[in-house]
């Protein structure tokens, strides 16, 4: 289904497939494709009439099989990608929680290292927006990191796929641009509190401290 390479297929009779193939009795696929000339829902109406007169079905009587139109297939296909998508943005918020909580932790605790850095700086003439900045260029760059790492695995696993299964995965353009701006976004959002504890700092108290 995915993998665009469809396997051999062989038509014959079917008076001969009932004659010569072994199969299970009682369920059956097949596919209709309409004349030049006939809509699908044509072909649709007329293949329902065939088979509820074969099956000696009455007017009030249900179908007792069913028929699927591409429209319907992928319709269905949507469906099952619209809920893996969900499903893959709610792990990718709680993810990226989850990694923004990591880098407060590290920014805080490098805040709390460098505090007599931070005074030294104050005291030779930097600004509290100078200090502010480099922090956040700090956690910019930790999620950087994070994220080139990231996209190398998926590379390496999108590969992978390739080489061992018939599907072409790939990592489109987009979504690179989508890592690089979500590991951005998190590290400006979440460094930013341990960057502001950073420049408000006092000089005087930050000089003394050990």
């Amino acid at each position: 289904m995915f993998s665009g390479d469809p396997s051999p297929a062989l038509v014959i009779p079917h008076s001969t497939f009932e004659k010569y193939a072994e199969y299970g009795r009682g369920w059956m696929q097949f596919t209709v494709i309409p004349t030049a000339d006939a809509t699908v829902a044509e072909a649709q109406d007329d293949v329902i009439a065939a088979l509820r007169a074969r099956r000696g079905l009455k007017p009030a009587d249900d179908n007792n099989f069913s028929v699927l139109t591409q429209d319907r297939l992928l319709e269905t296909f949507q469906n099952l990608t619209s809920g893996f998508f969900l499903v893959m943005l709610a792990l990718s918020s709680v993810g990226l929680m989850v990694g923004g909580v990591g880098v407060i932790a590290i920014m805080m605790i490098s805040v709390t290292e460098r505090t007599r850095e931070i005074g030294v700086r104050k005291a030779l003439g930097a600004t509290r927006t100078t200090i502010l900045w480099q922090f956040l260029v700090e956690a910019v760059t930790l999620t950087g990191i994070g994220v080139v790492l990231g996209l190398l695995a998926g590379w390496g696993g999108s590969a992978a796929i390739r080489a061992a299964t018939p599907i072409a995965a790939s990592v489109p353009p987009m979504a690179v641009v989508a890592a690089l701006a979500a590991s951005v976004v998190t590290g400006v959002l979440f460094g930013m509190m341990p960057a502001l504890r950073a420049s408000r700092l006092d000089p005087v108290a930050a000089l003394r401290h050990e």
